[in-house]
Formats: C-alpha cells, structure tokens, sequence
C-alpha cells in the first residue's frame, strides 16, 4: 500500500513511525513534511491548505491511501477532492469536519443527538457577550467559534479579560461561543469512525497550559500521556456508546457522514462526563503517546476506515505499559515563537519533529512555537516519564522551554474523578 500522510508536525512524525513500521506500506510520502519525516518519508513542498494542491499530488504520487493530519486542509475539503480523484482518503469531508471548524455546530449536533456537554451561547455582537456572561458566571469559558490551533479559549474568573478576548475574537471578525464552566479532569478520547461504525482507541490527557502547575497561556498542548490510571472503569465504552455513537449516527442522518478520526475532549465532571469539544482529526500530542501502543498495524485500519469496512476489522491490539511525550517549546511561545535557531540532538530516541527544518547549513533549524515531541514508553507513567525526561537532556535550542512535570499528577496519584 502506497501512503500520502499529508501535514508537518508531531502527529504527522508519529503517524509516519507507525506506518513505517507496517508491513502492509510499501511506500511512504509525507508533504509537506519536516526535518524528522524526511528520515522516514518522502517529502513534497505543498501547500496543504490547497485541496486541490493535495488532491494532485496523490493522483501524482499514486496514493493508495492518503491520511490528512491537520485539521485546516480537512476544513477547506482536502479528503473531498482525494475522493473525487477516486483515492481512499483518511478524514472526514469539509461538510463533516465544521464538528472542529465551527463549535456552535458541534453543540448543535451534540443537541440534537442527547450528546452531554456544557450549556453555551452563541455570541455574534458586543452586547450578546455582556449578556451572555452574565447568564453563565464566572468562571468564565470564551471561545473563537473557528479554527484556533487549540489557542482560542480562555478560561478566566476576570470578567474584563473574558470581556476583551471575546471583542478581540469578535473584531477577528469571527464568532464567539462562551460556555458554562467543566469541573474535573479532563480526558482526551480518539474514535476511529467509516461514518457507521465506531472504534474507540485509548484514553490519554493533554496538558494544555504552557508552564508547570497549569500555569501560563493556553497552547496547542504541552505533552500527553497514556493510558489513564485513574479513569474509571468502562469509561471508553460509556463514552462510545453516550457521546460517539450518538454523534456519528446524528452525522449520518443529517447527510454529513462522519469519516475518519473524531477526537471527544471530555471533563469527568461532578456531574458525569461531559463533552468539551471535538476535533476533526487526530490531536497533537496525543497521537504521539497513543500510537506507540497500538500493536494492530495502522495503514490497514485507517484504509478500513476510509473505505466503509472498519465493521470487518478484526479486535484492537495495545502494547501492555505507558507512554508520555513532552513539548519542546520555542522561546516565546506561543505569543510571539522564535524561528531560525539550530537544534541539536533531534535525532535522538523518540524524538518526534514538529516546527523544524533542514537549514542551508545541512543543520536542523527551528520552524514553528511547538519544535519537538520527545517521547517515550516504559513499563509504567513512572518508567516512561523518568526515560521522557532523560531523552530531553540530550536536545539543545536555544530558549528552548517545556514543563517538566508532564504526568506527574497521575505518577503521584494526584487526580480523582
């Protein structure tokens, strides 16, 4: 099978080590790609925000399969124009994926399918924002209706600073939707979908904020891990069957069949599980601590996604133990990243490429706020995140920054639902 992953960070990196090293690939590309996919890939210059750009070169390069990464070529119709060309296509179509590219459309559908999530307001105008804060209390939960890179949200019990980030998303010329406030943990849940049938994968937990502690601005994640000691039983299949099932069945009966990858990020709340939001695709770095333990051969059970046939698909295999992954973070980010400064040690053991590239000089450059994942699986959260934090004092960049307690709560038996 010839494989097109299509995208340029972490989760790309990581979808390229898990095909790589299946049996069933015979060939692997990956555009446009970064210094750490060129090891294991080939590369193209894309625009992947260009559906047609993308559909071209699978036409081009005779995909097989094409696996769509990020979540703006799904939004602008990338696994559209791949299917017209008549190649299986990884991800759901433009009309699926506004569930990611519009949350007021993704709480429509959650109520329309009984879907439990946070009550919310839809906000077009100023004045609907002063109301609609009042009506939901602090702590305040403001979010850019669209696509933000995980960085549109802001939770806060400052009432100004709710009230400036929703005009700032408002002046943006975007929607805001401001939400009642989640209590508990949080937990990241991958489903694989062929837009019937639904395939949980396991349970992990970002870490959002930027510092140590959960301090600091939001960002588009800061390390994961999994699985998940604390979670209880069930979980996965309480939340297959209450919030994912229900979902892609009311996809299906609006004529927008979800295909691909539809990621739950849920709070276990006092009040049950809650939804928070979905994505489109698979999140980044959570893909980078789950797919380490999947043992099930990855091109064939995406292809089964994407062809209609994910019923068929024998039981999922997982590698007993843990994986974690932290984020080596540009000086700066993620307001105003860095570029341009060498890495070294990027090629390190379970290292994973997210903002680089290959310099003029031959060396590897920082490319983006989020440069690596550096990852590692042990026999346990403890074994794994001793060996994440060992493989992290070999990169040097310059201001480079990440936290330095990545799993640690759940190490310490720190987190209860």
């Amino acid at each position: 099978m010839r494989v097109l992953v299509i995208g340029s960070g972490a989760r790309e990196h990581a979808l390229c080590v898990a095909l790589q090293s299946d049996p069933a690939v015979t060939a692997l590309a990956c555009a446009p790609g970064n210094a750490g996919t060129v090891t294991l890939a080939q590369a193209f210059p894309l625009d992947a925000a260009d559906p047609v750009a993308v559909s071209a070169l699978a036409v081009e390069w005779q995909a097989d399969l094409v696996v769509v990464g990020p979540e703006v070529p799904l939004v602008a119709g990338a696994a559209d124009a791949v299917r017209d060309a008549g190649i299986a296509c990884f991800g759901p179509s433009a009309q699926a994926a506004q569930i990611e590219g519009s949350k007021a459309f993704a709480k429509h559908v959650m109520t329309a399918a009984g879907v439990p999530t946070a009550q919310f307001w839809a906000v077009g105008g100023t004045p609907e924002l002063e109301t609609a804060l009042d009506e939901a209390g602090a702590p305040y939960v403001v979010k850019d209706d669209g696509l933000a890179a995980g960085k549109g949200v802001l939770v806060t019990t400052d009432r100004a600073a709710a009230v400036a980030h929703g005009r700032a998303v408002l002046d943006a010329g975007h929607s805001v939707v401001i939400e009642e406030f989640l209590d508990g943990p949080e937990v990241s849940l991958f489903a694989l979908s062929d837009g019937t049938t639904v395939v949980p994968l396991l349970p992990a937990q970002d870490h959002k904020r930027r510092d140590d502690g959960d301090g600091g601005p939001n960002t588009g994640g800061m390390g994961a891990y999994a699985p998940l000691p604390w979670a209880p039983a069930g979980l996965v299949e309480q939340v297959r069957a209450t919030v994912l099932q229900p979902t892609i069945d009311e996809m299906a009966r609006r004529g927008e069949p979800f295909s691909g990858l539809l990621y739950a990020g849920l709070a276990l709340t006092s009040h049950g599980v809650r939804v928070v939001e979905f994505n489109a695709r698979f999140g980044d770095p959570e893909t980078q601590v789950v797919l380490p333990l999947l043992e099930t051969p990855l091109a064939g059970l995406l292809y089964a996604a994407a062809t209609g046939t994910l019923a068929e698909h024998p039981p999922l295999r997982w590698r007993d133990g843990a994986a974690v992954t932290v984020v080596v973070a540009a000086s700066g980010y993620p307001e105003r990243p860095r570029l341009g400064d060498p890495i070294t040690g990027a090629d390190g053991e379970g290292v994973l490429h997210a903002g680089t590239a290959l310099g003029a000089d031959g060396l590897v450059h920082s490319a983006g706020g989020r440069v690596l994942a550096v990852t590692a699986v042990g026999d346990d959260l403890a074994a794994a995140r001793q060996t994440v934090y060992e493989r992290l004092a070999s990169v040097r960049l310059a201001g480079a920054h990440w936290r330095t307690d990545i799993a640690l709560a759940a190490v310490e038996g720190r987190i209860t639902v």
